[in-house]
């Protein structure tokens, strides 16, 4: 990314506009301001919620704010280096330039997709959003001026722009040639597949119902759906949760194909004591408990996640023992063993980038020995906890070697486990009959002695 040469101002990111609620102008500004918190280090989950805390946003607006902040998102490379070609510098402040990006990614929808709004709507919003704050309203004349000369030469200027991978590929170069070094034959799939708008998947949950009949009850509310694993079901369109039939029961819950894999791989019993290690927001500890009755221990080192862990399981009528603790640590440890344990541990995410596509913007090189060694240890520190002949089951959500079947093979040569059979690395996919995230399976037995 340019650096600018301007020197920096303190930015009015919690300046709220005057702009109608459901404007189009309103909801640039706002993904603009999500940007620009990305770009400063924030996750942009919670770069989203400032932003909404800040404008008090309604409903509508949040709507049309987080799904133009995605979109720039995924397209972050390709408008960075579009402007790269219109302007001598970067603009500054951040939000300015967030706000350009924001207009090129409509202006400039992925190949196959149609624009979202009319060309000449986002230029006149994006100038009027420009005008709106105090931090770059003089710079309303360069918005209008670079969005309608990548209008009149769009052809000529996305052709240029398409030469640089960063803007080909929406990646980090690092992140390019990581994927292209570990999958040099699907490492361009790869790549496609992490821009791709995500699924809504949900797992069915079969203590109250079985995927047929919610399937028949989609059908009946008009909602198109196909089933994509053994209690997964995709929907055609994603809606709002509030619209799904039974959501609110317990009868499901948003997870991604993929990961409903791990219940099923636990081999679970009744009145088995099971660990979910690193377990917000608490998918898999809800589908350990809807797949048996044990007593689940579900430990996450973030208080504010757990909470969500405690409300997921709260909605499915379900219970477990929550911890807020380090997984490595063990002064949370009653010393009382487990004959299950899911080690979800913590990685770059590599595989779940459709979903959080500020990720590759987020993570550096360096972070994969970082996440790898503290990986290591936390794998570690629970297998002391797990019971002979007990399970412990390795998962990541990582496409990188360094952080999938490389730690699983050194972790099964330090304390001599058993490796069973478990799928290994997925890669990210979909289509007819499947779709799902990038993840990794290991699963270990500890022997009898």
């Amino acid at each position: 990314m340019r650096q600018s040469h301007e020197v920096k101002v303190a930015p009015q990111r919690d300046f709220r506009p005057e702009l109608k609620p459901d404007s189009l102008a309103l909801a640039l500004l706002g993904a603009a301001n999500a940007v620009a918190r990305v770009r400063a280090g924030a996750a942009l989950p919670q770069a989203l919620s400032g932003v909404f805390a800040a404008y008090d946003a309604a409903p509508q607006a949040r709507g049309a704010i987080q799904d133009i902040a995605y979109r720039t998102m995924r397209q972050l490379g390709r408008t960075e280096v579009l402007l790269g070609l219109m302007t001598s510098k970067a603009p500054e402040p951040a939000m300015l330039g967030g706000l350009l990006q924001a207009a090129l990614a409509l202006l400039d929808p992925p190949e196959g997709t149609a624009p979202p709004y009319e060309a000449f709507t986002v230029v006149d919003q994006a100038v009027t959003a420009a005008a709106a704050h105090p931090d770059f309203a003089h710079a309303k004349a360069m918005v209008n001026a670079v969005l309608r000369r990548f209008l009149r030469e769009r052809a000529e200027l996305v052709q240029e722009a398409l030469r640089q991978p960063l803007a080909r590929w929406n990646y980090p170069q690092w992140w390019i040639d990581a994927t292209r070094a570990a999958y040099p034959q699907d490492w361009e799939r790869i790549l496609a597949e992490g821009n791709a708008h995500p699924p809504l998947t949900l797992r069915v949950n079969r203590r109250k119902t079985g995927v047929d009949a919610y399937l028949r009850t989609l059908e009946e509310a008009g909602i198109a759906a196909e089933q994509v694993g053994p209690a997964a079901v995709r929907l055609a369109q994603a809606i709002n949760v509030s619209q799904i039939p039974g959501f609110h029961e317990g009868v499901v819950s948003v997870q991604d194909a993929g990961a409903q894999l791990a219940a099923s791989l636990l081999d679970l019993k009744d009145g088995m004591r099971v660990l979910d290690a690193c377990a917000a927001p608490g998918g898999k500890s809800g589908h350990i408990l809807e797949t048996a009755d044990v007593d689940l221990t579900s430990v996450d080192a973030d208080p504010v996640r757990l909470a969500r862990v405690g409300d997921n399981l709260g909605r499915l009528g379900l219970r477990a023992k929550l911890v807020a603790a380090e997984a490595q640590a063990d002064g949370w440890w009653d010393g009382q063993a487990f004959d299950r344990i899911l080690a979800d541990v913590p990685c770059t995410a590599s595989g779940i980038v459709r979903r959080h596509p500020d990720i590759r913007w987020l993570r550096r090189k360096s972070d994969t020995l970082q996440l790898a060694t503290l990986s290591s240890e936390i794998l570690d520190k629970l297998w002391q906890m797990l019971l002979p002949n007990g399970k412990l089951l390795f998962v990541t959500c990582s496409l990188w070697p360094q952080e999938s079947e490389a730690q699983a093979a050194a972790f099964a040569v330090r304390h001599n486990a058993l490796r069973l059979d478990a799928p290994g690395q997925l890669l990210p996919a979909s289509g007819a009959g499947q779709d799902h995230d990038g993840l990794f399976y290991a699963l270990f037995q500890k022997s009898a002695q």
